[in-house]
């Protein structure tokens, strides 16, 4: 049995303060890991749904093969691992603002860490998602500037209305959002985790920049507590 708590790393970073930490909840008997960011959780792995749903509902809408996927944002890789899980996925490339993070999932600190590290379609690398995003470049991957990908999955903010980084706020405007459908392949899907319901500005700017555009709420229930809890992905396409 796990340590009841744990922490197994802690670093300052341009952000803030950053942890990662693991602890045993008795109720369910499994190890949790968390990752914080000063006194604010980033993510736990108690809740992966709608993290997994954001790779599932993405990639379901695309019909091809040997896709090229890009994930903006690691984390505890939930996102990365279910774009690989999909059949379709050809090549992936995780950008993250944090190397420590993707160092935690190259030294196995996390659980889903060797698997991804592993897998020789996926690349962890270290990279500003929304520098990229809002570049002139076709593609995002910098082995590959000039490749433009099938779908683009972004897990960093906790909404287009919550944002970890006021320089974040400019991918969410009309302008961002058609800069980064611009690095999309024609009939291209850019898939958007949100812990709030739709909000309807948001799918307003949406519409502005790609031909169609859906939120689908995502309800889970709560592992601890007799609740249930919705987060929302956003599935936008570009035309084809």
């Amino acid at each position: 049995m796990s340590l009841l708590f744990k922490e197994l790393d802690y670093r300052p970073t341009p952000m803030g303060v950053l942890s990662l930490r693991r602890r045993r909840e008795l109720s369910l008997d499994i190890d949790v890991y968390e990752i914080k960011l000063n006194e604010e959780y980033l993510m736990s792995s108690l809740f992966t749904d709608a993290e997994i749903a954001l790779a599932d509902l993405g990639l379901a809408e695309l019909d091809r093969d040997n896709l090229d996927v890009v994930v903006g944002g690691l984390g505890l890789g939930y996102t990365a691992k279910a774009a690989l899980d999909n059949p379709k996925t050809g090549k992936l490339t995780v950008l993250d603002t944090l190397p420590e993070v993707i160092e935690w999932h190259q030294q196995g600190l996390l659980p889903l860490g060797e698997q991804l590290s592993n897998d020789p379609r996926c690349a962890l690398v270290h990279g500003d998602f929304f520098g990229a995003s809002l570049s002139n470049t076709p593609g995002m991957n910098p082995d590959a500037p000039e490749k433009r990908h099938d779908a683009i999955l972004l897990d960093v903010d906790h909404s287009p209305g919550n944002v970890l980084h006021e320089d974040h706020k400019c991918l969410y405007t009309k302008d961002g959002l058609a800069k980064l459908a611009a690095h999309l392949v024609p009939g291209g899907i850019f898939a958007l985790w949100s812990t709030e319901m739709p909000e309807p500005w948001f799918e307003e700017n949406l519409k502005s920049a790609f031909e169609t555009i859906r939120a689908d709420v995502i309800k889970f229930k709560h592992p601890l507590i007799d609740r249930e809890d919705i987060n929302t992905v956003y599935v936008a396409r570009t035309k084809a």
